[in-house]
């Protein structure tokens, strides 16, 4: 795993933590996490970043 890996699962763990506590919505999340691939270019990180199912239920 590369230091751009790295950094974008550590981010968007924050972000998913934030989602979690009511702080962000599933779409404002979406949007970060799209700028956040597009600024890291994870290669494997996307893989563990999906919104998970039972918060945008």
């Amino acid at each position: 795993m590369n230091q751009n890996e790295l950094t974008y699962l550590v981010t968007m763990k924050l972000f998913q933590k934030m989602l979690e506590c009511g702080l962000l919505t599933a779409e404002e999340y979406s949007v970060i996490d799209t700028k956040m691939k597009a600024k890291y270019q994870p290669k494997i990180g996307v893989i563990f970043t999906d919104i998970p199912q039972k918060i945008v239920d």
